[in-house]
């Protein structure tokens, strides 16, 4: 019981719980005033009253369109079991249709993609302000040093990192307004700026101002990792907390506005976020900045580990070994995936050199995923009961939206967004080999009913003429229904090689939402010949099969429900016990059936990709000495079309 308080104590509105989201959820997009303001300015021609007020009228509408409405008011709404992210949405859908499939791989690669730019680009920002008090001092030494320190800590989980950070984000945040307050006092005027008018001039009059939407569009990049985030957090915190930063937001962009019109011919070479800041807080200004940068990479890191234990429990992902650090089950941690994060933020840092360099490929991706995501609230909304009339107003409303904004970062594409762009098709060839491929090979997967075979496991027990292979044979079985089989097993016990044991035993994995589940349940099928044991495991339980079948044994020789007395006379006269032998399914596919090209193709994707993905044997903690690997074919039932012909040479006649 302790542990459920525990699991569930984030989720509740506390002031403490307040603050722990600001340091887990919104480090991504609260720290987009490191750069934003600075890449609109880039952008433009000069330094004008159009650029500016438009500028900050397109932040302040694009915040409350796409961040607050589309994603804190619409979008969390969509949660599964507490989770959230494009997967939780793909899996609260009725329909799973093939086009579903593909935008949910679409939008689920771009997202990790681009998301590997956010610590990179975040944190060298926050650094780059040391060179206005070290002019010559080399950054990217000092981003690489923290990016590994930041990786090594991921382990710990994000409920510690959290606590740890959460205060840091309300210092950030607070600052953020504080000098916004004082510059916007300097000059009222930039308030206008939410007057939609002025975006709406931007875009129509600015030379190029359709172009500067990809340096706008990067305010909101953070509203997927948002998302992706809830599962640590819960809806009602996310969203009270979104009140406080969205203000803090706002007032930051409007304070860099205002420096920017006081201070026009300057404002295209400094950083306006640094250049509010008085000269003896410049220092501690770029700590905080800095910190607030690293927190922002683990909004991303956190989110990208909730996306793929999601993507692996939707089998559109090959199996990772997932640890869960605390005892919320929406906080993992992935060793593989955060060594390629690692490995790729660091690439980026090194390939692109600057922040600069990295907004011009920032952005084009997490457009892409945003679309996918609001076609998939397309299918999902009806079965909350939401009118067609809402659903069309709401889909049409954000797809033109989306649909602006991706045309603006097209433009990024020759500049940087390749990079993601390549990226993510490299995570959606991985998703499409491994989904379509066991996609495949499930469609021959049958099951049967055990009692047909009942008979025949007591037979092939009793045939001395067959040698035992051991005195026990283990198989981990799929079927949930108490007297269902996998036909493969039937085909490796009877078909493949008779395998003659005393006892044959089908062990079920059931893995339960709640952390500490730790249950066994037996089924005497054919008692003392056929046994099925049900483990239900919650998730914060190490999956060590070889260790609780052992203990869930000793239990059975105590009960007197199985007997470890050795079947050989010879070792039972010196009491040596029962061996054990686990018996691992592979299922492949045999030359002698021939898949349509395009099969073949993802086939051979499937079994290369399975290379990084876990077996059953370390997935589950079997006993590598105790167990064979057995491959099994894949039978496909297709038509003779010509037969061999007999065509027999007669002996030659002796003359």
């Amino acid at each position: 019981m302790a542990n459920s308080k525990q699991s569930s104590g984030i989720q509740k509105i506390t002031l403490s719980g307040l603050i722990v989201t600001l340091g887990i959820v919104y480090g991504d997009i609260g720290t987009s005033p490191l750069y934003v303001f600075k890449a609109i300015l880039s952008g433009g021609k000069e330094v004008s009253e159009l650029l500016v007020l438009g500028g900050i009228s397109c932040i302040f509408w694009t915040l409350t369109l796409q961040t607050t409405i589309k994603y804190v008011l619409i979008t969390l709404r969509a949660d599964n079991h507490g989770e959230g992210g494009i997967f939780a949405l793909f899996a609260l859908l009725k329909k799973k249709s093939t086009l579903m499939v593909i935008i949910t791989m679409i939008g689920g690669s771009t997202l990790l993609a681009d998301g590997i730019i956010t610590p990179a680009i975040t944190v060298t920002s926050a650094v780059e302000g040391l060179r206005m008090i070290y002019p010559t001092i080399s950054v990217i030494p000092v981003v690489l040093v923290i990016l590994v320190l930041l990786f090594s800590f991921q382990r710990f989980g994000s409920n510690i990192i959290g606590k740890m950070f959460g205060p840091i984000m309300l210092i950030w945040f607070l600052m953020l307004g504080f000098f916004g307050v004082v510059q916007i006092i300097e000059l009222p005027h930039v308030l206008m700026a939410i007057n939609p008018v002025y975006a709406i001039e931007l875009l129509i009059k600015y030379p190029s101002g359709l172009l500067l939407l990809g340096a706008v569009f990067l305010a909101t990049t953070g509203a997927e990792a948002l998302y992706s985030d809830l599962g640590h957090c819960g809806i009602k915190n996310i969203r009270i907390s979104w009140i406080f930063v969205k203000t803090m937001l706002i007032l930051t962009y409007m304070g860099q506005g205002a420096w920017a019109l006081n201070h026009p011919d300057v404002a295209k070479h400094l950083n306006p976020f640094f250049a509010v800041m008085p000269g003896w807080f410049l220092l501690p200004g770029i700590i905080i900045a800095t910190s607030a940068a690293v927190i922002a990479s683990q909004a991303l890191i956190s989110g990208s580990y909730t996306l793929v234990s999601e993507a692996i429990s939707l089998n559109f992902w090959p199996k990772f070994k997932i640890s869960y650090p605390t005892y919320l089950k929406g906080q993992v941690y992935i060793s593989l995936v955060n060594s390629f994060l690692w490995i790729a933020c660091s690439f980026v840092v090194i390939f692109f050199g600057s922040s600069e360099n990295m907004e011009a490929a920032y952005g084009l991706s997490i457009t892409i995923t945003m679309i996918m995501t609001t076609l998939l609230l397309s299918a999902w909304l009806p079965s909350k009961g939401w009118s067609n009339v809402f659903r069309i107003v709401v889909v049409c409303t954000y797809l033109t939206i989306e649909g602006v904004f991706l045309m603006a970062n097209l433009n990024k594409f020759m500049h940087g967004g390749w990079f993601t762009i390549m990226l993510a098709l490299f995570l959606f060839t991985i998703m499409y080999g491994w989904f379509y491929g066991r996609k495949i090979k499930n469609r021959y997967i049958t099951f049967t009913n055990i009692e047909k075979y009942i008979n025949q496991f007591c037979d092939l027990r009793n045939d001395s003429k067959i040698p035992y292979l051991s005195a026990n044979l283990v198989y981990i079985t799929k079927a949930d229904k108490p007297m269902e089989i996998e036909s493969k097993i039937i085909y490796s016990i009877f078909r493949k090689h008779p395998k003659r044991a005393n006892t044959y035993f089908l062990l079920h994995i059931i893995n339960d939402e709640a952390p500490n589940t730790f249950e066994y349940k037996v089924n005497q099928i054919i008692p003392g010949i056929l046994i099925k044991i049900d483990f239900t495991l919650g998730f914060k339980i190490e999956r060590r099969i070889n260790l609780y079948f052992r203990e869930v044994i000793e239990d059975l020789v105590a009960s007197g429900g199985f007997n470890l007395e050795s079947p050989f006379d010879s070792l039972r006269k010196y009491n040596i016990p029962s061996n054990f032998l686990f018996v691992d399914l592979d299922r492949i596919l045999v030359v002698d059936y021939k898949l349509p090209a395009s099969e073949r193709f993802i086939m051979n994707l499937h079994n290369l990709i399975r290379n990084i993905s876990n077996n059953d044997i370390k997935s589950l903690g079997l006993d590598t000495s105790s167990t064979i690997a057995e491959k099994i074919p894949i039978l496909i039932h297709q038509p003779i079309t010509s037969r061999i012909k007999n065509n027999a040479i007669l002996p030659i006649e002796n003359e």
